[in-house]
């Protein structure tokens, strides 16, 4: 994959040592040279989408806002957006040749909502958590808070949401996690919250009789493992080793392991619901043996 390709799985956001690490320093560097790349900060670079949002703000005399400002802000998304999303002011009349190729927003924008061209944090949490759906809008707030915004800002900003969608912003802020590695980890969480009987934490060390290992996520009841297989973090010889050991102990000590490629959690998650939903009823009817074996 190219640099913007593995980039792009990353969330649209990734450090200059992360995108080394899977694609080599002359790939990246080659990147920077050719403009794909747009630096937020020395380092830290995002998709080039987030340059581009601010030009067409400015050319719509509007703000960066929704998934293109929270990749400004250096916040990693599940999907990053095929279009810029601006926001105009709600009586802002805007074309239909003009707003081609946009995602366009109307709202009435306070000074305490923008920061130059592109929407403070508080704004671009409500209006990421208000019109995404329940994973992309996990995975938002995930990395915010991963990257220092207030867990509890987040949520006193949910309680005092009001309006459209209101209840799924509550939502969205009662699981933000900062311990999520990732959005394609959030995303496999995200669906773990569909499935009735699963009560899943991410990055959990495990210990039972030594260190075992500390998976992506994990169902401490039924006794179960989940993993985001990434080819950007599972990509080497020295990875497969490593992961096909620390697998094995989990399987030994009784843990059942269940793994998911980017691909089923971006692109398949009914069949990922699937899988889940029989892996709770295969455990629960263990604990049930177990129960009457006592």
């Amino acid at each position: 994959m190219s640099v913007l390709e593995h980039l792009e799985r990353m969330g649209g956001v990734a450090t200059r040592a992360t995108l080394v690490r899977v694609c080599s320093r002359a790939a990246v560097d080659a990147a920077l040279a050719a403009g794909d790349l747009t630096v937020l900060a020395r380092g830290r670079y995002a998709l080039p989408q987030a340059e581009r949002a601010v030009l067409e703000a400015h050319r719509l005399s509007g703000v960066v806002s929704h998934l293109s400002a929270a990749l400004s802000l250096g916040w990693s998304v599940m999907r990053p957006p095929d279009q810029p999303h601006v926001t105009v002011s709600s009586n802002r009349h805007v074309s239909m040749e003009q707003r081609r190729d946009v995602a366009l927003h109307w709202s009435r924008l306070g000074t305490e909502d923008v920061d130059g061209m592109v929407t403070r944090a508080d704004r671009t949490l409500v209006d990421c958590l208000r019109t995404l759906p329940y994973a992309e809008a996990l995975a938002v707030a995930d990395s915010a808070v991963r990257n220092g915004f207030p867990q509890a800002r987040l949520v006193a900003l949910a309680l005092s949401a009001r309006g459209p969608s209101s209840a799924a912003v509550r939502r969205v802020a009662r699981n933000a996690d900062p311990r999520a590695a990732n959005p394609f980890e959030s995303g496999l969480r995200a669906i773990c919250h569909e499935v009735p009987g699963l009560h899943v934490e991410p990055q959990v060390s495990i210990h039972e009789g030594g260190f075992l290992g500390r998976p992506d996520l994990i169902d401490e009841r039924l006794r179960i493992v989940f993993e985001a297989d990434s080819f950007e973090w599972h990509g080497s010889r020295v990875a497969l080793a490593r992961d096909a050991r620390r697998y094995n102990r989990f399987g030994l000590a009784g843990w059942l392991v269940l793994r998911f490629t980017w691909e089923d959690v971006m692109l398949e998650p009914a069949n990922v619901r699937s899988a889940l939903a029989a892996a709770v009823v295969e455990r629960e009817h263990q604990l049930c043996h177990g129960c009457r074996s006592a």
